[in-house]
């Protein structure tokens, strides 16, 4: 591990964007759960699928959206930025979508330690349910962090077709 990457993985503007932007949506549904003492969110259960096992749970459509972002989406960036610094830009999209999946694994690797860790203390919510996901969702984590590796691609194509049609819209506004 390269410390002079690390380094230049913290100082990136990128990285903390995805991660504290991250973190916010993965903390959205948690927030309101605590402060509602519901475990349905009010929004996303008109979504709500039954629960297949212990292995697919019932709020898979806010699991897919949350996901995508942390820990998939952001571990996904730092393992671009990390990467790219370390052994060069990506030649192919292959290449970049393996940088982002090894950092995708890593994230979602310790984030699922912190789930486990948090999960056995046992700490209950206001909606009487463990606040830490169960460990058998853990598999259906990873899944969705391969999936993530896509959702930085999404996201900077739908940025540049809001900025493009921002541009458009203030340059007829301007003419008239």
């Amino acid at each position: 591990m390269s410390l002079t990457a690390v380094a230049y993985t913290l100082r990136s503007r990128r990285f903390w964007i995805w991660q504290i932007i991250g973190i916010t949506i993965y903390a959205i549904p948690a927030v309101v759960r605590i402060t509602t003492g519901n475990v349905l969110l009010p929004i996303l259960s008109l979504l709500e699928i039954p629960w297949i096992g212990h292995y697919v749970p019932g709020n898979l459509v806010e699991k897919i959206l949350v996901n995508s972002f942390f820990p998939g989406g952001a571990g996904a960036v730092a393992g671009e930025i990390y990467f790219s610094f370390r052994k060069g830009p990506p030649e192919t999209k292959l290449r970049l979508y393996k940088y982002r999946l090894l950092g995708a694994l890593l994230w979602v690797t310790v984030w699922s330690f912190f789930q486990l860790i948090g999960y056995v203390q046992n700490i209950i919510g206001s909606y009487g349910g463990n606040l830490f996901e169960y460990p058998g969702v853990y598999p259906l984590n990873f899944l969705l962090a391969i999936l993530s590796i896509f959702t930085p691609t999404i996201i900077s194509y739908l940025k540049s077709k809001l900025v493009k049609l921002y541009h458009n819209l203030s340059c007829k506004a301007v003419k008239n």
